[in-house]
């Protein structure tokens, strides 16, 4: 089943896609159907194609994204693979500003002069999850959605420059803040449609250029490893989110960055492509 969110005339409401149309079920984003709060009847049905879809979840509790998770983005970078005996995710979070619908509009901010992209699929705790094993991870997600973790690797913060590594590090870190930085969309689908979330092919496009091809067969973590894992160091609530890693062709590796009028769009098979415009601050 696939549920998104939409702006109706300046109500936010929800529903479920029922072939070229959306059956409305309740008002506000999918936080309550995510974590199984409500029992909604049907309200009414409109075609698909009138809706101004937003993010189906528009306050997420935590943004939980991995770094290095697929192996040919580990060498694009300059890095060694990683050992997979010996590999433990590697974690970080985003702010909830950074959630933004799709066709909304993403400004490059003028702190940062190499704005890049990065197609993810998105997962989406449906349950609550602390300490879960490997095996009981998958039971504890509600469903997947597309995402793009778009990330600022400058930071034009107007002084000098101390040139420790733990600066090199933080400037890193702080480059994946920015507003508008996780496009995430364009609807949620349910984990029982997607089964097996390893085998789904992602790509991404800037001005209709191939710019990233992979598949989430090439993750170092799978998706059940990175539940597990984040549940030993925090607490998984519903409506919580993990951005699982990108595969390779991002823009920092040609010195390729996003500008002003450019169009992005990513997409992991079967759960929709996000166009993201980018605009001027």
């Amino acid at each position: 089943m696939k549920w998104l969110a939409f702006d109706d005339h300046g109500t936010l409401r929800h529903g479920r896609i029922d072939g070229d149309e959306v059956v409305i079920t309740g008002d506000g984003d999918l936080t309550e159907v995510v974590a199984g709060a409500v029992d909604e009847p049907e309200r009414a049905r409109v075609p698909l194609a009138d809706l101004r879809i937003v993010a189906p979840l528009r306050a997420p509790g935590k943004v939980i994204a991995v770094a290095a998770n697929y192996q040919a983005h580990v060498e694009e970078s300059g890095a060694n693979a990683r050992d997979v005996r010996t590999a433990s995710p590697r974690l970080f979070l985003k702010p909830d500003t950074s959630i933004v619908g799709p066709d909304a509009p993403v400004a490059v901010d003028p702190i940062t002069r190499e704005f890049d992209w990065e197609v993810e699929l998105a997962v989406v705790i449906g349950r609550t999850a602390k300490r879960v094993t490997e095996d009981a991870a998958l039971d504890h997600v509600f469903g997947y959605a597309t995402s793009n973790d778009l990330s600022a690797r400058s930071l034009d913060l107007g002084s000098e420059r101390d040139g420790e590594a733990w600066t090199g590090f933080f400037d890193w870190l702080e480059g994946k803040w920015l507003d508008g930085s996780a496009p995430f969309g364009p609807w949620i689908v349910t984990a029982d449609e997607v089964g097996d979330p390893q085998v789904l092919p992602l790509s991404l496009y800037v001005n209709g250029d191939l710019k990233q091809s992979g598949t989430t067969a090439d993750m170092v973590h799978s998706v059940a490893e990175l539940v597990s894992f984040s549940s030993r160091l925090m607490t998984l609530n519903p409506g919580d989110i993990i951005l699982t890693g990108t595969p390779a062709g991002v823009g920092a590796t040609t010195g390729t960055f996003l500008n002003p009028g450019d169009t992005v769009v990513a997409e992991v098979q079967g759960l929709g492509s996000l166009t993201t415009p980018i605009v001027a601050a």
